[in-house]
């Protein structure tokens, strides 16, 4: 079984090094050949992540980024239909919802080669989000939906899939594998000073494109910031939108660092008070380290979270911001990581590929 794997952001890097590692234990079953297309390229975003979490160096490197949303997705198709031609896999293998995720799933299916979604069946009913564009054509276009919730999987049903030619897979969440995997391994970050803190991270367009949005999420963890110290690992794309819209960024309490890696990522949550974010990802893992998630969204894909209590979505006005804050910041649970399939998804993903 070869299968070609298509990477391109942050997130993917994560779940490819554990999906990857199982394919290795397949004893030659599967073999995989992976294409980063280049859509976070810079060493904090990408390189790091390949060299602690131990992943194949990519077979092709397609080098696809800073363009339109139409632009990145139209050149990564016009590339990767060259290394299909040439790989002739019996699968291509898709994460998530980025342009990668959607390119590789047009591509292939126009080439008649069957489609592996991982993480499919997530829906934030949000139509202007691009990533649920994406996730929702990826999972049309897919042989194999591998779901990582229950929720996930009753989406599909309420959508058809059972009728399509198609198999869903409850498998489980192949970022609750990585967590397990790479745990014991967590570094603390250089800029980090002892002391409890919130861990916060921004970086979807719907905030930082939004200048009134943007500027109402840093005075809210200003505010946050009199009560206990906030730490912001800053994306680029954070950092470019601050400077362009004139959003004071020294603020008393608020420490800004330069991306982590994932290693470092993983000590920030495991020593977080609790996490506020707008990021999908890291909603889940604050869940893994039973810490507290105050969401800058006005949904998520994960609503079981929000149904246990241990997510609060926000959005971006301080109000709401605020008042969620205060309910979360003194709240302590044990996950029950059963919903995310006890660190099972990716040996599931290779045995049902194999």
């Amino acid at each position: 079984m070869k299968v070609v794997t298509v990477i391109g952001a942050r997130p993917q890097f994560i779940k490819a090094a554990v999906v990857s590692a199982a394919f290795r234990d397949t004893a030659g079953s599967v073999k995989e050949v992976l294409v980063h297309t280049g859509q976070h390229f810079d060493d904090p975003m990408s390189r790091v992540f390949f060299e602690q979490m131990m992943i194949p160096e990519p077979a092709y490197h397609l080098g696809v980024h800073s363009l339109s949303h139409g632009a990145m997705t139209g050149r990564m198709m016009e590339l990767l239909e060259e290394v299909l031609l040439q790989e002739k896999p019996d699968a291509l293998m898709v994460y998530g919802d980025t342009n990668s995720t959607l390119a590789g799933a047009l591509v292939a299916s126009k080439l008649h080669i069957p489609v592996a979604h991982v993480e499919s069946g997530l829906r934030s009913f949000d139509m202007l989000m691009p990533e649920e564009i994406n996730r929702i054509v990826t999972d049309r276009l897919s042989r194999w939906l591998f779901c990582p919730t229950a929720t996930a999987v009753r989406n599909l049903e309420a959508e058809g899939f059972r009728s399509f030619p198609a198999e869903i897979i409850m498998n489980g969440d192949v970022m609750l594998d990585a967590a397990l995997r790479f745990r014991d391994l967590a570094r603390k970050p250089e800029e980090i000073h002892d002391g409890e803190f919130i861990l916060a991270t921004v970086h979807r367009p719907a905030t930082t494109d939004n200048p009134a949005a943007l500027t109402s999420v840093f005075h809210s963890l200003a505010a946050m910031a009199h009560t206990i110290p906030v730490v912001i690992p800053l994306h680029p794309r954070t950092s470019g939108m601050l400077s362009k819209y004139g959003v004071d960024t020294n603020l008393p309490g608020v420490t800004l660092i330069p991306p982590v890696g994932y290693l470092e990522s993983l000590w920030l949550l495991q020593h977080a008070r609790m996490v506020v974010t707008d990021s999908g990802g890291l909603q889940k893992e604050a869940y893994f380290f039973s810490k507290p998630c105050l969401t800058l969204r006005d949904e998520t894909e994960w609503k079981e979270l929000v149904e246990a209590g241990v997510n609060i979505t926000a959005g971006t006005s301080p109000e709401n911001i605020m008042t969620a804050f205060n309910i979360l910041i003194n709240l302590r649970f044990v996950p029950d990581l059963s919903l995310y399939g006890n660190g099972e998804a990716s040996r599931i993903i290779a045995k049902t590929l194999a």
